[in-house]
């Protein structure tokens, strides 16, 4: 039974699906709006509001724990830019919708996730 197991496994090992979740959180960081698949974009929000809590503390550690965990040009950008504008906003600093039209190939369900 997978009580209690969070999270997507998205057909990859632990060290991939890392890497992949932490691409991703670095294309949404510097572009602020990207279009994906609903499971990326599901996903992607839950890291992605993480991220922008711990920029949100506007002290040295959580600037060193973002440049452990993304590049450092998101980083950067995300401490400096992006978290000052939530500051007064206690979370759901995403936001996921869902487009109409399927990915042609294998008509996948696309979605946009932006910041707020």
């Amino acid at each position: 039974m997978r009580h209690l197991k969070q999270g997507r496994k998205f057909h990859r090992e632990k060290g991939q699906r890392a890497a992949f979740i932490k691409s991703i959180a670095q294309n949404l960081i510097i572009k602020e709006r990207i279009r994906t698949t609903d499971a990326r974009a599901k996903e992607m929000k839950r890291e992605a509001d993480k991220l922008v809590t711990l920029a949100k503390k506007q002290n040295l550690a959580s600037l060193r724990l973002l440049i452990a965990r993304v590049s450092k040009t998101a980083a950067m950008k995300l401490y400096y830019d992006i978290a000052p504008r939530y500051a007064d906003r206690k979370g759901g600093y995403t936001r996921v919708v869902k487009m109409s039209r399927l990915r042609t190939g294998d008509g996948v369900s696309m979605s946009v996730i932006e910041f707020v």
